[in-house]
């Protein structure tokens, strides 16, 4: 039997229908695109023809991005914008075609999955994202999770903006889509008088050139996405604010016309980085996602026990894992049959083979039976967040939690000053503890998922930590 270890993502937007068959790391094996259209059903049957082309037996599930308003838990489209789904059920007859569970979500959600997966989200854990398009969609992720609320949180396309604003699809008044999506922008062109076929790349390049009119089209078009901006970081407080959809670039570039100015509201805003792929590629992760989560043990975690040399991880990972039974992958009991093999080497040497460990490491996890919950003891700091978050997608774990061992940089260097005796040829000797010094002010823990913060200089209360680690791993967060 072929293992299930695809999905097809699809991206249902105002302009085109996008599909794509989806690989387990988010690569895109083979795509289509079809026009949208008001109509539901005609929209429906266009999906339906996508997926028969796309599904293949390695076909775990589909994933669907919709505009609007979604109950991703019921998966029930609520409301819709320029394509509304409301009357479809579209869920259960999509799957009733296709013979494949399928995973509906709001389209911006699918696309902030798909960016802090393999785009310009990865290593940020709290983030709000715009997708500036035919409309505007939001979604806010907090500790990489995709906010919900009752169900439908995250609609930043629809904050208010001008209260004496133009009717919105939503019903209300003055909602930044009605400023700064692309259909605003071309109401903005119109009314100043300009053609229809006039670009918003010809829009920069006149305003470049001096022409005022252009410059107040693109000033009409960012300074309300700066208002809705400033107010997404006032109630959220991201990390980063990204903006993707079709129109996120010149968004990006047109807010250097809207400087931000409150000083209690500024925030990185960067342009998404995976364009137009973003939805596709997010719904088949989710879809991926949810699939292996609907297997009951099926899903692999992973207790990242976190914390520079010396910091006592060690101790921590070898208790949890004999009271609660679990195995344990340390980076030294990887490297260290190496060193005694090959010999030791330079500092260049050791940090390619702590590499090639951490790597292992990940490799021997995707291979453990699915259901698999795994103790891992490393300094995550060492590699950047992307490389981590690579490795844990590729090995199929769908939960993390993080242990956080710490102590003073003067306790750490009299810890490693202590074992230099011990330690093989080819680890740093005493020259490295200035740097261990310095490194202990400045280290931090990942904040992937939740957080048992361990100070191994007083006395480690081993049940405290076992009884928290049976009491998330129990709530799936």
């Amino acid at each position: 039997m072929p293992q299930k270890s695809m999905a097809i993502g699809i991206d249902i937007g105002g302009t085109n229908l996008r599909a794509a068959r989806i690989s387990a790391s988010g690569e895109i094996l083979k795509r289509l695109s079809e026009k949208s259209a008001p109509d539901p059903e005609l929209v429906l049957g266009r999906i339906a023809d996508m997926v028969g082309l796309l599904d293949t037996p390695e076909v775990a599930a589909i994933g669907v991005g919709i505009p609007g308003r979604v109950d991703a838990r019921r998966g029930a489209v609520l409301s819709g914008g320029y394509v509304d789904l409301a009357s479809v059920a579209i869920a259960q007859r999509l799957e009733e075609m296709a013979g494949k569970p399928v995973v509906i979500d709001n389209d911006c959600n699918m696309a902030l999955i798909a960016e802090m997966a393999l785009g310009a989200g990865q290593g940020h854990d709290n983030i709000a994202m715009f997708t500036i398009g035919t409309g505007i969609g939001g979604a806010v992720a907090q500790d990489r999770r995709i906010l919900r609320g009752r169900a439908t949180a995250g609609q930043l396309g629809h904050i208010t903006v001008d209260i004496n604003g133009d009717v919105c699809a939503c019903g209300r008044r003055g909602c930044v889509e009605t400023t700064s999506s692309g259909t605003a922008l071309g109401r903005h062109i119109a009314r100043a008088g300009l053609g229809a076929d006039v670009s918003v790349d010809q829009l920069f390049a006149r305003d470049s050139a001096g022409d005022t009119k252009a410059r107040g089209i693109l000033e009409a078009w960012a300074k309300p996405l700066r208002a809705a901006i400033d107010t997404t970081v006032a109630m959220f407080d991201p990390h980063l604010v990204l903006l993707g959809g079709g129109l996120g670039l010149a968004a990006h570039k047109a807010l250097g016309r809207a400087p931000a100015l409150a000083a209690w509201y500024q925030c990185a805003v960067e342009p998404a980085r995976l364009g137009d792929d973003a939805g596709v590629i997010g719904a088949g992760l989710a879809a991926l996602s949810a699939s292996r989560s609907a297997q009951p043990g099926r899903a692999r975690r992973a207790v990242l026990v976190n914390g520079i040399p010396a910091s006592g991880k060690s101790t921590v990972s070898r208790a949890i894992a004999d009271r609660m039974g679990w195995p344990l992958l340390a980076l030294d009991t990887i490297k260290n049959p190496f060193l005694e093999v090959l010999g030791g080497g330079d500092r260049l040497f050791n940090r390619t083979l702590g590499r090639a460990s951490y790597q292992a490491i990940w490799s021997v996890v995707g291979e453990a039976p699915a259901g698999t919950t795994v103790v891992v003891d490393a300094w995550f700091g060492f590699q950047p967040r992307e490389v981590l978050e690579d490795h844990l997608r590729k090995a199929g774990v769908e939960q993390t939690v993080e242990i956080w061992c710490h102590a003073p940089g003067e306790v750490l260097a009299e810890r490693y000053g202590a074992r230099l005796g011990q330690r093989l040829p080819g680890h740093p000797g005493a020259a490295y503890i200035p740097e261990l010094i310095e490194l202990a002010r400045r280290a931090e823990p990942l904040r992937r998922g939740p957080l048992f913060d361990v100070d191994t200089t007083r006395p480690i209360d081993f049940d405290a930590i076992t009884a928290w680690l049976r009491a998330v791993m129990a709530n799936g967060t």
